[in-house]
């Protein structure tokens, strides 16, 4: 069974377009948007940004896998047994403002996928939405450590809040707009904000 390392399709793409990476932005702690961010670091000597209530995830991904799940014995039958955290980890908060390579990336804290989930507004054009926000749906809620109670309230105030024209990137799925999701997605309208978790 093949590493999901992404590390060598990634400098595949840059070399290919000439780029230098200068940081890691991880939106929330899962492995699977964090498997690689230790070997990238490595290789490219790269500041990491995650929210504080996620970081620990970076080193010790096991702390928010469903006990009993399929992943930790995938990962063994690949050899996979241990985990470290970046060089140079940079802790983020609700409301912070990255200036980095040319782009402004504004961090909104979105807890309710992961304690730490975080969405970022990137120069008032796109919304890099990680698990929070996909088209048509939302991050699941019942995997450990994940919240519906606090999905709803990101939802409601820091989604909804955001303008229509917000082209979204989620982590998973095509991308989409605020719009679109406002008036198609049934977990952001009010019927389903008002139910019982």
């Amino acid at each position: 069974m093949a590493i999901p390392d992404l590390v060598g399709p990634i400098s595949t793409v840059l070399e290919r377009h000439n780029l230098k990476p200068i940081a890691t932005v991880v939106t929330h702690g899962h492995l699977d948007h964090t498997f690689s961010v230790t070997p990238l670091d490595d290789k490219y000597g790269l500041d990491t940004y995650i929210h504080s209530k996620d970081r620990e995830f970076l080193g010790n991904p096991q702390g928010i896998l469903t006990p009993g799940g399929p992943t930790i014995p995938i990962l063994e039958q690949m050899g996979v047994t241990s985990f470290k955290e970046p060089r140079s980890v940079r802790e983020l908060t609700h409301g912070l403002t990255l200036e980095i390579a040319g782009f402004s990336l504004k961090a909104l804290h979105a807890p309710g996928h992961t304690p730490g989930s975080t969405v970022f507004i990137v120069n008032d054009e796109f919304l890099i939405s990680g698990d929070v926000l996909f088209q048509n749906s939302i991050g699941n809620t019942s995997l450990r450590l994940g919240s519906a109670s606090d999905m709803k309230k990101s939802i409601r105030n820091v989604i909804l809040p955001l303008d229509d024209e917000l082209i979204v990137l989620p982590g998973h799925g095509p991308e989409t707009t605020i719009g679109r999701e406002r008036k198609n997605n049934d977990y952001l309208q009010e019927r389903f904000l008002r139910s019982d978790d």
